[in-house]
């Protein structure tokens, strides 16, 4: 059980293993046991990972699970959990069972699909748990390699324009990041995500006590705290000093990987060409990396940096969610209409987490894994109808109701859940940001709150069009309703997002005690550099 964390994210790449060294053949027998290898591998994946939400104390809001050992040039391999990244490794365990199941009509390249889908879930799962920069950024960058093959192997007709976008917008953001990673090991002389963030806020007592019980002198672990004085560069003066130039690079590659506006256009060309598993996949967990680079990174470790570009941030976060959501009230296309109300719903993720409060933050991470069950059911959705028609136009639909009832009884639901109805999850993550927000600035939560009012403009609007009013079109006359195998996909989806609508505290209680040490940290970090700044000015 020592390395259970280690076990969890490495079961998917030896079921990718197994698939790449001992599968045969690409004929039907073949490309079956292809499915069934990678179905077993993620829910034993899946299995296992529940040993770890049931070994963690949520209580304690420190790293719990930590795995440490010496790796390459001086790096360690360090892992960890907390109460805000262990839901996130438990939504990716949960939903990749049911990535694999919805692949089932796959009949290309069939054990390579598998393949890239295993190889994915062990990176996304090392994206979680990662405590060191190294590492954190090896998996984080390293996951744009499935991802990309994904959509420019399986997807549509415009699959490698879609796929060199992603690849390169997400790649050429992540590289300032590097460089700032390779400043922080120079400046500060670690790597250590955990020692890196716990500094911050300290007192020079507190770091003296904190040296002795990692073994480090109080001079060696006063470097991890980053410096914040007004630094000259170019002749600009930077206020925030280093904090600020580091926030920046790391902000480069988060921003994108949300994605914000206005650096979001890779986000709806990738969510169109991916397949349908693909867009479950980037929709439910790799947009959520970006939120959480933010609350990891950009807030415990450059806190007064990140006070300083809060405002900043809110009011991008209020533009995107309304500009976003008036550009999916024009589309034609579903999967495009859903990827803009994605980038419209993690607008309110960026705004819980920089009203630096503990609703804000609460609401951000409760908005993030809501949003993986929700989004993820909105692609399905669309795939369920495209696997019959092969068309994803809104105008080739209509009248759906009389022939796939069942279809349209769970596409009401998730409509309603996306448009924060209560009494589903949707409702508690975005309630929860604008009380963050609306403590903050007033006028940003007045703007962020239309967003709901136009979120169920489009949400309604593609289901009118989609589904209700008479069945006309001959094209439609024949389809069928949802398949066993489709309803039971669903069926885990619709339970979550219910379970955490009428019972959010079965994940606020988790991430409670986090959030509250987190908010607490970087009040103590800006308040001692406010100081500091009153010191030198007296």
């Amino acid at each position: 059980m020592g390395n259970l964390l280690s076990l969890t994210t490495f079961i998917p790449l030896v079921g990718a293993a197994i698939l790449a060294l001992f599968l045969r053949g690409d004929d039907a027998a073949a490309q079956s046991n292809a499915k069934w290898v990678a179905l077993a591998t993620t829910a034993f994946t899946f299995a296992v990972s529940l040993f770890v939400i049931a070994g963690f104390d949520p209580a304690t809001p420190g790293f719990q699970m930590v795995e440490e050992r010496a790796w390459i040039g001086g790096l360690t391999y360090k892992m960890g959990v907390d109460g805000i990244s262990v839901l996130f490794v438990m939504l990716t365990t949960f939903l990749m069972p049911l990535v694999i199941a919805a692949c089932w009509g796959v009949t290309v390249r069939v054990k390579e699909y598998m393949i890239a889908f295993l190889v994915l879930e062990t990176l996304m799962l090392g994206v979680f748990m990662a405590l060191d920069l190294v590492l954190f950024y090896l998996f984080f960058e390293a996951g744009l390699i499935p991802m990309f093959l994904i959509i420019g192997i399986w997807g549509g007709k415009d699959r490698i324009y879609a796929a060199f976008k992603f690849f390169l917008y997400t790649f050429l953001g992540s590289v300032l990041m590097l460089v700032a990673m390779m400043a922080i090991w120079v400046t500060t002389g670690t790597t250590d995500i955990a020692h890196l963030v716990a500094v911050s806020g300290m007192t020079p007592e507190q770091i003296a006590a904190f040296a002795q019980s990692i073994g480090k002198t109080a001079e060696e672990v006063a470097r991890y705290n980053i410096d914040a004085t007004t630094i000259a560069v170019l002749g600009w003066q930077i206020p925030g000093g280093l904090q600020t130039l580091f926030w920046l690079a790391f902000f480069a590659s988060f921003a994108v990987k949300l994605p914000m506006w206005p650096v979001h256009t890779w986000l709806p060309d990738a969510h169109v060409q991916a397949p349908t598993a693909g867009s479950v996949v980037l929709a439910s967990i790799l947009l959520k990396m970006g939120g959480y680079g933010f609350i990891r990174f950009s807030l415990p470790m450059f806190p007064v940096a990140s006070e300083l570009l809060a405002p900043l941030m809110l009011w991008l976060a209020a533009i995107a969610i309304v500009y976003t959501s008036l550009v999916a009230l024009v589309q034609d296309d579903m999967k495009k209409l859903i990827a803009y109300s994605s980038v419209a719903h993690m607008g309110y993720v960026t705004m819980g987490v920089f009203a630096f409060n503990q609703q804000g933050l609460d609401g951000a991470i409760f908005q993030m894994l809501s949003h993986g069950f929700i989004s993820g059911a909105l692609f399905l959705i669309v795939g369920v109808i495209y696997d019959r028609i092969h068309t994803r136009e809104i105008d080739a639909y209509g009248g759906l109701v009389n022939r796939m009832p069942a279809y349209a009884l769970i596409f009401m639901f998730f409509t309603m859940a996306n448009v924060g109805l209560p009494g589903t999850s949707g409702f508690v993550g975005e309630f929860l940001t604008l009380i963050g927000v609306f403590k903050v600035n007033t006028w940003i939560a007045f703007v962020a709150a239309s967003g709901v009012i136009l979120s169920a403009s489009y949400a309604l609007w593609l289901y009118r069009r989609v589904v209700m009013g008479e069945l006309l079109k001959e094209s439609l006359r024949a389809i069928t309703d949802m398949t066993a195998r489709e309803k039971w996909i669903f069926a885990p989806l619709v339970v979550m997002t219910l379970l955490l609508g009428v019972y959010p505290g079965l994940a606020l209680d988790i991430i409670g005690p986090s959030v509250s040490a987190l908010v607490s940290q970087v009040d103590a970090a800006v308040a001692m550099a406010a100081d500091a700044t009153q010191t030198v000015q007296n």
